[in-house]
């Protein structure tokens, strides 16, 4: 059934709930990554996105918890991306996946709202990179410099302190001269709650914190959080260059933890998957990210 309410088109014909995976029928005017509202029986309200779009139907992945949701719920189309607001105030902050905070402050109040999903900047207009980044890290910084404009990546085997060498990098990476207009943007995808306090108090600890601005996606969190974080991180990198003129470093952790949950929406979608049950767009889909 399709009802209008004064917020919007309401459709009540959700045909089936796998996991966080709801399936509705006869939409109409629905695009691919629109924002959904989910309205519980009881009248609590859950937000989710759009993963897949038909001709009559639509695929949504829910961002909470799906358990004790029936096939009653109504789903509101928002015709809107997920949008996240800018503001200056968002330097020393903790946030989710989602973009909710974990600090305790209400998020950041600005008209300038931005969508995550950016847009792609041709590499072919870059500057040459030439303007070093001293990460204090002797053999990063001696035998494979980073400069601005270069992506770094650090490959690690499990149970090697990769989340140490990420937290010391955000802790002592500078410009030379420059430091006052220097911001670290750290985006953690799938970690675990001590990683995630780990992270949160070694920030805290040696005041970092009050020049980085932190989004945290937890293990236990949905997918597709995992996928809008490191989107989220560049929105507000990309804000903080461009529009305040800061040096800003972005500090991805972990990827293979992305690439998981790229697999597992996949999976969710009937998608033919390839080697190892990874879709064939993974890496396209990780240039989206890089190439910001």
């Amino acid at each position: 059934m399709m009802v209008v309410e004064q917020s919007g088109l309401v459709y009540r014909t959700t045909s089936e709930i796998r996991g966080p995976i709801l399936m509705v029928e006869g939409v109409k005017g629905v695009a691919f990554d629109e924002i959904v509202n989910i309205r519980r029986t009881s009248g609590e309200i859950v937000t989710g996105s759009v993963l897949d779009v038909s001709r009559d139907w639509a695929m949504v992945q829910c961002f909470g918890d799906t358990s004790g949701m029936d096939l009653n719920v109504r789903i509101r189309f928002t015709g809107e991306t997920l949008k996240i607001p800018m503001s200056e105030e968002l330097i020393g902050r903790v946030f989710s996946g989602s973009f909710q905070p974990l600090d305790g402050i209400p998020v950041p109040l600005s008209t300038d709202r931005r969508d995550i999903n950016g847009g792609i900047i041709n590499p072919a207009a870059r500057d040459v990179p030439s303007e070093f980044i001293q990460t204090g890290i002797s053999a990063i910084d001696g035998m494979n410099s980073l400069v601005r404009g270069q992506k770094l990546p650090i490959f690690s085997e499990s149970g090697l302190p990769h989340n140490m060498m990420a937290a010391q990098i955000a802790r002592q990476a500078t410009i030379p001269g420059q430091e006052t207009d220097f911001a670290i943007v750290f985006g953690a995808m799938g970690i675990k709650n001590e990683e995630a306090d780990y992270f949160r108090a070694e920030f805290e600890k040696t005041g970092a914190l009050s020049k980085s601005v932190l989004v945290l996606n937890l293990a236990d969190d949905p997918p597709i959080e995992r996928i809008v974080t490191p989107r989220i991180a560049q929105t507000i990198a990309e804000y903080l260059a461009f529009d305040l003129g800061m040096h800003v470093l972005v500090i991805l952790t972990d990827m293979t933890n992305y690439a998981e949950a790229l697999r597992t929406i996949s999976i969710a979608r009937e998608e033919v998957p390839t080697r190892k049950g990874y879709p064939g767009y993974l890496y396209s889909d990780l240039a989206t990210i890089y190439e910001r």
